[in-house]
């Protein structure tokens, strides 16, 4: 399994369980597989939907911030993942 760093955390929602992510590398599309990893974090989980101003997108490219909905609690910092 290869993985490709394509962000990290910069904020966690706990009331809607939404993490904002910041794209530093690469480009994030509905359907991939993210792996998110932190101190406390590790889990593996598919991108459903994405979001960058409360409006639905389908690829996130480099620079966007954007939220996507999580099945766990994640923590600023933590370091998400494309599972190739």
């Amino acid at each position: 399994m290869v993985e490709e760093k394509i962000g990290v955390v910069t904020h966690f929602f706990n009331h809607i369980s939404v993490a904002a992510i910041k794209i530093t590398d690469s480009e994030l599309n509905v359907g991939d597989t993210i792996h998110i990893l932190g101190a406390h974090t590790d889990f593996t989980q598919p991108v459903v939907s994405m979001e960058i101003d409360g409006k639905p997108i389908h690829t996130a490219k480099l620079g966007d911030e954007i939220g996507i909905k999580i099945k766990d609690r994640v923590r600023g910092h933590d370091v998400v993942y494309k599972v190739e």
